[in-house]
């Protein structure tokens, strides 16, 4: 999976999100968390543009070889290409572990599925 250097500026209550690689795809938030979930939203959709329009989009530059402004900050953010294609993944995981993905996830009025899905992608913004 590729993942694209995106330079962070900005202060609490207004982030933007720029992709060195990528001129033109931006993003925002209020949040740290939500000006990343929202750069690899814009991520998604400009790959699914390019791949409709049949030109592949930039590759992505080592995260070395990036410079970064005084006063941005620098990270990777995951790029997972959209599919309407779903896969089933049968999982086998620890009694805790399911009670607690129960739990959150009909916290937040996720199903099950939604809500390993929206975990995975937290994950893959936070570089792991």
């Amino acid at each position: 999976m590729a993942r694209y250097p995106a330079l962070i500026d900005g202060e609490n209550g207004a982030y933007g999100v720029t992709f060195p690689d990528l001129p033109g795809i931006v993003a925002m938030g209020a949040t740290l968390d939500e000006a990343l979930s929202n750069a690899e939203e814009a991520l998604s959709d400009a790959s699914a543009e390019a791949e409709r329009d049949g030109a592949p989009l930039e590759s992505a530059s080592a995260i070395e070889e990036v410079e970064v402004p005084v006063g941005s900050a620098l990270a990777t953010v995951p790029l997972i290409r959209p599919s309407p294609k779903r896969i089933r993944a049968n999982l086998t995981l620890s009694e805790g572990v399911v009670e607690f993905m129960d739990h959150e996830a009909r916290r937040r009025g996720m199903t099950r599925t939604a809500f390993v899905e929206w975990m995975a992608r937290r994950i893959a913004r936070a570089g792991g």
